[in-house]
């Protein structure tokens, strides 16, 4: 007991000269404590913005961001390829088209470790969506941010151990597209049913002569054509040959009447097939279908679309529509998908079903077109190259769209023995018929256009109806350059003078540069560019389909658009609609409708109502008046008299051309310059104000054809008969009868305005 305090003593002394305890030290001001392992005092960012962070680049589908925010082990035993391809298999496996998410808790167990959990909600086209809680590890170093430690079971509970989902999608059939009176333009097939014959010659199969004559009798009633000169023209250089000749595709109904007998007489070949069937409401074969622009046309995924089409919840099989009615409206005519979603582990056997949901009922789209004119809009512009759009003037309803030429929608279809690839030849020609020229066809409007300068110069109040100017056949207000008014080309006397409605009636160049010019001098260079965007040019029209805008040149920027010379000349040039002006056929009916009814712009609208089969109706049609013309009513008046008098009054320029209409007619002719021959124009209004027929607006155009009177005014006219009469009643100057014998020149009566 005596050694304790000599041994307490010892160790005391030791400790002392270790530096372990030294209380007496000068250099301290207290007691030091050893630091506590569980505390520091470094203070660690927020886990649930790191979280929240990772979240949002999933949402955002940015894979590569994803894998840069995983831990370092993650990244060490998991390839920023193999990550990837997991998180996409899974999304395309459930056909996931959306993420969300939101943060319930976060909680830091220590500096290193985080755990946040949050509901997760992935959105499936088939099944719709699927909610799971579920929770986020997060890690990181000293000074670092928290970075995540992935597992599968972040996606989806279910998922841990390397599970997988399969997906059993059932697609409703497409809905059909129809015109106003419930005809069909494009008909899917019935389950399990052909509804289309696609039928071709083998000349050296064909019979005797009074077996060919009956072939093609029974091809002219099956595709409804006037003569059999088209179908004998196809495999007349080819006869004693076994060539394929291409004939077209007509509903399978029809040919089954007459299958027996063309069988029996030979020459023909037929294969029966199920498809989305368009209607060629009669057109001859190869013509194109009824409104192929303006419905459009469906063709299978293509391989440069396939991920972005699986990401967007396709199975990647499907049809898609690809321009016109079809693209635009391709969520309601495909409907809702159901299918179930099944969880399978790693061998692919099924574990359960994780979710299920009915097919919805796709909806049918019913347009404002009339199927019955829209064919003759076709036929009267078919082999030219040019285009034709009816509206109801006082609606902006779009009652025909007609692009020349026009295409076959079925070449599109791989079924189609016709096709070999026929789409996409048809889609590499020189005449582009694929393009809508009625929405995307930009040309010089020339004297269609004047009517605006005509509202631009009364508007300005320098002018009024009745100022007279004396129209001359050579204009040479504008210093260094002489324009030659029309009449010269003609050899016709100079018109002398005119008021400003005799000049719109007889389409005047000189009084139009004029005005150009005048307006100009006066300080009023914006005076035609502004109204010509008051009446719709240079922006699209809203149409549901979309359009072009077109260009409508601006003073400021003339000259460097033009150049130096020409940007001096744009003033006088721009007033004839011409200089770099570009307007649609679509715009130029829009702005003839407003002219029409009074001074309103209304929306040109292809839908007339959306609806399923039990009757759910999305959308129905409502004019959509979208301005008002910046024009009194008292000019309004002055422009539709003298448009009245374009088509009524002796020696105007398109009086010739509606002798014996007996119906009200307003409008205008236009020959825009180009660098070969002109574009022919004629644009104009109905004013019969009848209560069973609504009255129309038109705008028609033909490519390098000629003057607007010989060649549009005609087609005009055809349309307009149509529509108040039920068929046309007058030939073409260049028809022996209705739609036959086309010759290459119109007759040389009639008086027109070519543009300088």
């Amino acid at each position: 007991m005596r050694r304790i305090p000599i041994l307490l003593l010892i160790l005391a002394m030791l400790i002392s000269s270790c530096g372990l305890f030294r209380p007496t030290d000068p250099g301290l001001t207290g007691t030091p404590t050893l630091p506590d392992p569980l505390q520091t005092t470094e203070s660690a960012p927020d886990p649930d913005s790191a979280a929240r962070h990772f979240l949002d680049t999933w949402k955002a589908g940015d894979y590569a961001g994803m894998y840069a925010l995983l831990s370092p082990l993650t990244q060490d035993g998991l390839s920023e390829e193999a990550f990837t391809g997991r998180v996409q298999e899974v999304m395309r496996g459930g056909a996931f088209v959306d993420v969300d998410f939101q943060i319930v808790s976060a909680l830091v167990n220590s500096p290193q470790r985080a755990e946040v959990r949050y509901r997760i909600v992935l959105t499936s086209a088939s099944v719709g969506e699927i909610s799971r809680e579920t929770r986020m590890d997060l890690t990181r170093s000293a000074g670092e941010d928290w970075r995540v430690a992935w597992t599968d079971a972040m996606i989806l509970p279910e998922l841990e151990g390397g599970n997988g989902l399969s997906l059993t999608t059932i697609t409703p059939a497409r809905a059909n597209i129809y015109d106003r009176n419930n005809q069909a333009f494009a008909a899917e097939a019935a389950a399990g049913q052909d509804n289309a014959a696609a039928l071709w010659i083998v000349p050296n199969e064909i019979g005797d002569e009074e077996a060919e004559e009956t072939m093609l009798s029974t091809l002219r009633r099956l595709f409804d054509l006037v003569s059999t000169d088209s179908i004998l023209e196809r495999y007349e250089s080819f006869r004693g040959t076994d060539f394929f000749t291409p004939l077209g595709v007509a509903p399978y109904d029809d040919y089954n009447t007459v299958g027996g007998l063309l069988v029996s007489v030979g020459g023909v070949r037929v294969r029966t097939y199920s498809t989305r069937y368009y209607y060629g409401g009669g057109l001859t074969p190869f013509a194109g279908g009824a409104a192929p622009h303006a419905v459009g046309y469906v063709s299978q995924i293509q391989e440069a679309e396939y991920e972005d089409r699986l990401a967007q919840g396709y199975q990647g099989d499907e049809f898609i529509g690809r321009i016109g009615i079809e693209a635009a409206f391709e969520d309601e005519l495909r409907g809702v998908p159901g299918g179930t979603l099944y969880l399978v582990d790693t061998n692919g056997q099924v574990l359960q079903a994780m979710a299920n949901r009915d097919p919805g009922l796709p909806y049918a789209i019913y347009t404002t077109l009339d199927r019955d004119l829209q064919e003759i809009a076709q036929r009267s512009i078919e082999g030219f190259r040019g285009a034709v759009v009816v509206l109801e003037r006082d609606t902006g309803a779009v009652l025909a769209m007609a692009s020349s030429p026009a295409f076959d929608p079925s070449l599109f279809d791989f079924q189609n023995p016709n096709g070999s690839n026929g789409g996409f030849q048809m889609l590499n020609t020189a005449n582009q018929p694929y393009i809508n020229r009625a929405t995307q066809g930009l040309y010089a409007p020339g004297s269609v256009f004047k009517v605006v300068t005509m509202a631009a110069a009364l508007e300005t109040e320098y002018y009024n109806p009745d100022t007279v100017y004396n129209c001359g056949l050579e204009f040479t207000e504008l210093p260094g350059w002489t324009g030659y008014d029309w009449r010269v080309e003609k050899e016709l006397p100079a018109a002398g003078e005119l008021t400003l409605i005799g000049g719109l009636e007889k389409s005047c160049n000189p009084w139009f540069w004029h005005i150009g010019l005048d307006l100009y001098i006066k300080s009023l260079p914006s005076a035609i560019p502004d109204m010509a965007a008051a009446f719709g040019l240079g922006v699209t029209t809203g149409i549901e389909i979309g359009d072009d805008a077109g260009q409508v040149p601006s003073p400021e920027n003339s000259a460097e658009t033009l150049g130096e010379e020409w940007a001096a000349r744009h003033p006088v040039q721009l007033a004839i609609g011409q200089s770099v002006l570009l307007v649609t056929p679509l715009q130029v009916a829009r702005y003839a409708a407003a002219i029409g009814n009074g001074g309103t712009l209304y929306r040109p609208q292809l839908v007339l109502a959306i609806q399923n089969a039990e009757g759910d109706v999305l959308h129905e049609f409502v004019p959509d008046p979208q301005a008002q013309l910046p024009v009194s009513p008292e000019n309004i008046a002055a422009i539709q008299e003298a448009m009245v008098n374009v088509v009524e009054k002796s020696g105007a320029t398109a009086y010739r051309k509606f002798l014996g209409l007996n119906l009200n007619v307003a409008g205008k002719t236009g020959t825009a310059s180009t660098e070969g021959e002109p574009h022919a124009w004629f644009t104009g209004y109905t004013y019969e104000e009848r209560e069973d027929k609504p009255d129309i607006a038109i705008a028609v155009i033909l490519e390098n054809q000629g003057e607007g009177s010989d060649w549009a005014a005609p087609v005009f006219r055809r349309i307009v008969e149509t529509y108040f009469k039920g068929r046309p009643l007058t030939l073409y100057p260049w028809e022996s009868r209705i739609w036959v014998d086309r010759t290459p020149e119109p007759d040389e009566e009639a008086e027109e305005t070519p543009a300088p």
